[in-house]
């Protein structure tokens, strides 16, 4: 049921080593994306809620592309308000305009956006990927993957680190108080985060996708993962081929550049992020942190109990030396 058990965890250190070029890609990367004027539109959205506004927000993405998202604001609290950016699980969306009240209703400002060409899960979502790609495993995972610079989660993060920089820009928030927060494919999309733009408040990853990838596929056969598995069995001269690209996009190149505070959880049961490649993003991550592991749970983690901790974190803080 488990992959490691807990002094395992704590002294297991990935293998993994990111390419050479790792840096100049996304420096040139990220400087394209910034060439490209963010061009938000605000819609007021009427929900007949009594503490909480919503907007319907669009912006440019990576390649200018449209990216949705739903701004909430707590209604009568005066500014600059702290704020959360939240990247959803895989294959979900943004939702609805009432779901995802948390952090709108304990006073931050609260974008919560859509992962591009996703949202046909449990959550809808109402953002397209217009890139095209080769030959994919059926997922998202596999996407792109004959080169980093067609790789679907290089318009993804370039989406996110955009999505920070629209938060920034709002009147209501204090720049200086901008946290990430993600679960599953939410964290791993906020650890990239964390590794690409600067002066964050705090980073929150419950269970997070895309760490310590290759492992990864090794010791599970569950999707998401298993979708690398079902592409290299059918390219089966490939192999270094997508772990040359995904050695772009693993989280653990990301928390090795990451500084603001980061707060980790992970269910010693989960079998499709399993706990050692949490660790391994965990082990690396250069900023302070902490971690709490449940023994007994799978994906979920820690649940409310993790959304509980989060809230706690954002409002006091990590020391700056704090690990456990």
């Amino acid at each position: 049921m488990t992959d490691l058990d807990t002094p395992g965890l704590w002294e297991y250190r990935s293998a993994h080593q990111e390419p050479d070029d790792f840096d100049d890609f996304w420096q040139a990367t990220l400087s394209e994306a910034a060439d490209i004027p963010v061009d938000v539109k605000l819609v007021p959205v009427e929900t007949g809620l009594l503490t909480v506004d919503v907007f319907d927000v669009t912006f440019a993405g990576f390649g200018g592309d449209p990216i949705r998202a739903w701004l909430r604001l707590p209604r009568a609290v005066s500014g600059p308000l702290p704020a959360v950016v939240q990247f959803h699980g895989y294959g979900s969306g943004r939702g609805h305009a009432l779901d995802d009240l948390l952090w709108a209703s304990a006073g931050y400002a609260h974008l919560l956006v859509d992962v591009r060409g996703q949202g046909g899960g449990y959550a809808g979502g109402d953002t397209g990927d217009p890139s095209g790609s080769g030959p994919s495993a059926p997922g998202f995972l596999t996407r792109g993957i004959e080169s980093p610079q067609t790789y679907f989660y290089r318009r993804v993060f370039v989406d996110a680190v955009r999505a920070v920089e629209v938060l920034r820009q709002h009147e209501a928030v204090d720049a200086r108080r901008v946290n990430v927060f993600g679960a599953s494919q939410g964290g791993g999309i906020a650890l990239a985060v964390a590794g690409l733009a600067t002066d964050l408040a705090g980073v929150f990853v419950q269970a997070p996708f895309l760490c310590d990838i290759r492992r990864a596929t090794l010791i599970t056969d569950t999707d998401p993962y298993h979708e690398i598995s079902r592409y290299l069995a059918a390219h089966r001269t490939s192999v270094d081929l997508v772990f040359g690209t995904l050695g772009y996009f693993d989280a653990i190149g990301f928390a090795r550049r990451a500084t603001a505070p980061a707060w980790f959880s992970a269910g010693l049961m989960d079998d499709v992020c399993p706990p050692s490649t949490v660790f391994g993003a965990y082990h690396a991550y250069a900023g302070p942190k902490q971690i709490k592991v449940w023994d007994y749970n799978g994906h979920d983690a820690g649940g409310s109990q993790d959304l509980a901790t989060a809230l706690a974190a954002f409002g006091t803080g990590l020391p700056r030396h704090a690990e456990s």
